[in-house]
């Protein structure tokens, strides 16, 4: 082992560490915290703990705590930040290229995004795939790490079934700027869009499923393994495809505006 992991240049301590998991009282802040954060996206840290304390969540909680679990949620506050256009270190950063743009027809524009999913013990990442007209969501998937892996595997679900959009917006998350994420787009000649840091409103559709989702389904159960989590998600997704009515799509479901603008798409073609 000591071989090893010089000749890969990896620290030993890094190789025998074993993860240690959350305690119940961790879950119950980040569960806390997952609702604050949702009805409330601009509050940063200190303005979550001091929420904390006002809903007695806790008799006290320090900012250090809050910000160590919203890091492991993914959750940042959400409001414009100066220098937003800089690459992370070793990952390319595309331009915002979505603002002005008429979205009238599927297939123009897929969006996606990872949100933070609590169970009954422990919790969970959720990617969506969605196609920006019709509020479709294409494809998903769960994993319990932030890792670029789940976030491909949606990707090619949607591409497979789908085919190919024009163009991709995704959030500046490392797992989306990674070289292997944007060399699928790329190797596909999809146009790559991403929104400028903590602009929550650049990728506003996908953020309005996380709301739907997690107050129509997630919040009304605890689910106990993550395949109760896999088959309720995946019923909550087929209901909001198929029965769900939106106001922004004149009341139809996003099957419905996906199928029919589509088709009339294949048929002036």
């Amino acid at each position: 082992m000591t071989r090893q992991c010089k000749l890969l240049a990896l620290s030993r301590s890094s190789i025998y560490y074993r993860p240690v998991e959350a305690s119940d009282e961790d879950l119950r802040l980040m569960k806390a915290i997952d609702a604050i954060h949702l009805e409330q996206p601009f509050r940063g840290s200190r303005r979550i703990r001091d929420e904390l304390l006002d809903r007695k969540v806790v008799a006290y909680i320090n900012r250090k705590k809050v910000q160590r679990l919203m890091r492991k949620m993914g959750l940042i506050a959400l409001y414009p930040k100066k220098k937003t256009s800089l690459p992370g270190k070793g990952h390319k950063i595309y331009p915002y290229l979505l603002k002005g743009l008429r979205i009238d027809r599927p297939n123009q524009v897929w969006a996606t995004d990872i949100c933070y999913i609590p169970m009954a013990k422990g919790f969970l990442y959720l990617v969506a795939v969605m196609d920006w007209h019709s509020r479709k969501v294409l494809s998903w998937r769960l994993s319990n790490t932030m890792d670029t892996g789940f976030c491909l595997e949606a990707l090619e679900e949607a591409i497979a079934r789908y085919g190919v959009p024009e163009m991709f917006n995704t959030d500046q998350g490392s797992q989306f700027t990674s070289d292997k994420f944007t060399g699928m787009l790329n190797a596909h000649g999809i146009k790559i869009s991403m929104d400028g840091k903590g602009r929550w409103v650049d990728n506003v559709f996908v953020e309005r499923l996380w709301r739907s989702i997690k107050y129509e389904e997630i919040y009304l159960k605890a689910y106990e393994t993550p395949r109760q989590a896999e088959s309720e998600i995946g019923k909550y997704f087929r209901f909001y495809n198929e029965k769900r009515r939106h106001q922004g799509l004149a009341g139809k479901t996003p099957d419905e505006v996906y199928d029919a603008d589509l088709f009339d798409e294949q048929k002036a073609a």
